[in-house]
């Protein structure tokens, strides 16, 4: 009997997913159904190429309550309508107020400053992308920001917002700063969508549980991306990256085709930012060894060991040399922390020591 598979959503996991259970079990029937009005696409950031979110359809914004969605001039990126809309307000765009320094907020200030926007960040953790990077890289980004005109109010909480006659938004900030803003846009992260979920009674913990092979607690039910917890290599997890998506939904889709594969990623994620190119690769580990490689203007790598192996790195503007160091994550290959900290030592020639 021919397998009738049904994949919900319209991100990169479900379209990977609907891809690679078709590729698995050809005489499968897969049906896609999505909430969107538009055929799935594939979204690279939004913040940055149409101001084109990293955010995917199964997951809904982290809303503020004092900047709630449906606010005027108040955007949430989510679909691409989401940024086509804020393209358009950007155009008129004086001052445009961001809440949030991680990913999806520097990439909308440095897409809005490009636009001719003057640019305020605000920040509640002390320095920005305090979840992404370490603080030497970080402040690498944010002097680029900075250079560009943004302005920054780290260690902030928004505590009064108040509509103005004009249309403009004014916002006060718990250290008593104010900001007038034409438009203002959330980054503060994403909260899983799990109502479906819930609904049909599967497990819920910070995101649907699912196991290495991406089934659900009901065994005939399967679930990836963004909206999953699932066992990483520090216990469960989950992840908000468009590269997660597209494998764990690759991952799940074999295994309602019938297959029993396992998911065990090198985590990886992207980001441009002016003319920055940040990559994050691998499990960050707050005990492992942390080794910088210096390089020339404008470039960083920052890589972690534990072990005797790296397991996690950041980079700007080395993507070839990421891309050797993705290959020593994923083979466990055995280094030598002198030697990833001499630039006169190729990450290729180490890939041929055994692991």
């Amino acid at each position: 009997m021919a397998r009738n598979i049904v994949v919900i959503g319209g991100g990169p996991a479900a379209v990977f997913a609907a891809l690679e259970a078709k590729k698995r079990d050809a005489a499968a029937t897969v049906t896609l159904v999505t909430d969107e009005t538009c055929e799935p696409y594939e979204k690279p950031p939004l913040s940055k190429t149409v101001l084109l979110g990293k955010v995917k359809p199964e997951d809904a914004p982290r809303e503020l309550p004092l900047l709630p969605i449906g606010m005027p001039r108040v955007h949430y990126l989510r679909t691409e309508a989401h940024a086509r809309a804020l393209r358009g307000a950007l155009k008129d765009c004086k001052h445009l107020v961001v809440i949030g320094a991680g990913l999806i907020g520097l990439e909308v200030a440095a897409s809005a400053t490009e636009l001719g926007s003057e640019v305020t960040v605000i920040e509640v953790a002390p320095r920005i992308m305090a979840r992404a990077c370490d603080e030497e890289t970080g402040a690498l980004i944010l002097a680029e920001h900075q250079h560009h005109g943004v302005e920054f109010s780290l260690s902030a909480t928004v505590t009064q917002v108040t509509p103005q006659l004009d249309g403009t938004i004014a916002i006060e900030t718990n250290d008593g700063e104010l900001h007038v803003a034409d438009q203002v846009v959330v980054g503060a992260g994403i909260v899983p969508d799990v109502a479906l979920a819930a609904a049909a009674g599967l497990a819920i913990e910070n995101g649907i549980a699912v196991d290495a092979q991406g089934r659900t607690s009901d065994p005939a039910i399967l679930a990836a991306g963004d909206c999953t917890r699932f066992p990483g290599a520090h216990g469960p997890v989950r992840l908000e990256n468009w590269r997660h998506a597209q494998d764990h939904g690759a991952v799940a889709g074999r295994n309602a085709a019938g297959g029993s594969d396992a998911y065990n990623p090198v985590p990886s994620y992207w980001s441009e930012q002016y003319d920055l190119y940040i990559q994050g690769l691998g499990w960050p580990d707050p005990s492992a060894q942390k080794v910088r490689r210096p390089m020339s203007d404008k470039s960083a790598l920052m890589l972690e060991i534990k072990n005797g192996a790296v397991v996690y790195a950041i980079g700007i503007n080395v993507q070839r040399d990421l891309a050797a160091v993705r290959r020593l994550i994923e083979r466990k290959v055995a280094v030598d922390a002198a030697a990833l900290a001499d630039p006169a030592q190729p990450f290729a020639a180490m890939l041929k020591a055994k692991p």
